[in-house]
């Protein structure tokens, strides 16, 4: 185990040095336009400057898994995974009006120091923001095609680019389209699929994948193991958004009780619930203050009726899937080991 968590911190490492002196150096590039670019540039850089690189290392292991070796340039292209999520990450927070990721002022927050004192500086800080994930996703088509691997390798992978981006805006589309309707556990799902669980999993291993020139039938193993992983992942996050610690996960409790978000969490709440208790949750769902007394109403609800506990049963039937698929697939022991590791890590986690 120790070695094991020993590799994977190498590699975060790897993805780290890589991520940042990257956008480093396009950041500067960006602010050697005009003085007045530096907050927006200083964004750029604020994007990558944490995070689990769990995208990266997908990508890396999907390679690797279809019995390619280690490779600089493998990683450099991998990392580009992380880009991809950090264009998300701005783009989420801002529809959300999330004022904290990472224990930090989301882009949008800290670029209203850039308009002080101007009319609708608010309004403009957000237009930044838009235009900090855009360079993002801009960023990550570079540094994918500027990685070093073979221009037939790359161009294996190129169209799952397309895919990627479709579905993750479908994705992002529809938890909009979902806000403030309805409870569906079923609708809830979709939108967690498309919007995290592909993008998060199953494409960078679909990409690593064809960057290796892995063949049909472990494309179908990365899938069965990535799309029910994805789902675990983020059905962990939406429980951690709301009782997690905000110490540790750099977030605000709120968040979804307040932008009444279509989680899946909150679905089964709904679907457990009785009148009485529906009564009560359309008062507080949606609050711009839903913190103190109503925030614990909310939680109390959930607790009584045990719906963190079916997400919980959700998330470790989802992993059950995960690794069954895996064991199905001819792939080489370490990546094996890995992929088994990094499984449990994104389901099991404080943060």
């Amino acid at each position: 185990m120790t070695s094991d968590w020993g590799e994977a911190a190498a590699l975060k490492a790897r993805i780290d040095e890589v991520l940042h002196a990257f956008v480093a150096q396009e950041a500067d590039q960006f602010a050697a336009i005009d003085p007045a670019l530096a907050p927006v540039a200083e964004e750029l850089e604020a994007a990558v400057a944490d995070g689990k690189r769990m995208r990266a290392a997908f990508c890396y292991w999907g390679w690797r898994a279809a019995g390619q070796p280690d490779s600089d340039a493998l990683v450099r292209a991998a990392a580009s995974m992380e880009l991809v999520h950090a264009a998300a990450v701005v783009h989420d927070d801002l529809i959300d009006d999330s004022a904290l990721r990472h224990g930090r002022a989301t882009a949008h927050v800290a670029l209203r120091g850039a308009v002080p004192r101007r009319p609708r500086a608010v309004a403009a800080a957000r237009s930044l923001a838009i235009l900090v994930g855009d360079l993002l996703m801009g960023l990550a088509g570079q540094l994918f095609a500027t990685s070093g691997l073979p221009a037939a390798y790359l161009a294996r992978a190129r169209p799952l680019w397309s895919v990627l981006a479709r579905e993750l805006i479908a994705g992002e589309c529809l938890e909009i389209l979902n806000t403030g309707t309805e409870h569906d556990t079923t609708a809830s799902l979709k939108v967690i699929r498309y919007k995290t669980a592909k993008y998060t999993v199953e494409h960078p291993l679909l990409i690593g994948g064809a960057l290796a020139g892995a063949g049909e039938r472990l494309r179908g193993g990365y899938s069965a193991y990535g799309l029910p992983l994805g789902e675990a992942f983020q059905l962990r996050d939406d429980l951690l958004g709301l009782f997690g610690d905000p110490d540790r996960t750099g977030k605000a409790n709120a968040d979804d009780v307040r932008g009444h978000r279509p989680t899946v969490l909150l679905a089964e709440t709904w679907r457990l619930a009785g009148d009485d208790d529906r009564e009560r949750l359309r008062a507080l769902l949606g609050r711009r203050d839903p913190n103190g007394d109503g925030l614990r109403a909310v939680r109390e609800v959930m607790r009584r009726l045990k719906s963190p506990a079916r997400v919980e049963d959700m998330i470790t039937v989802r992993v059950g899937e995960a690794l069954a698929a895996l064991r199905e697939l001819d792939v080489p022991r370490h990546a094996a080991d890995a992929l088994t590791a990094l499984a449990h890590s994104a389901a099991v986690r404080l943060a």
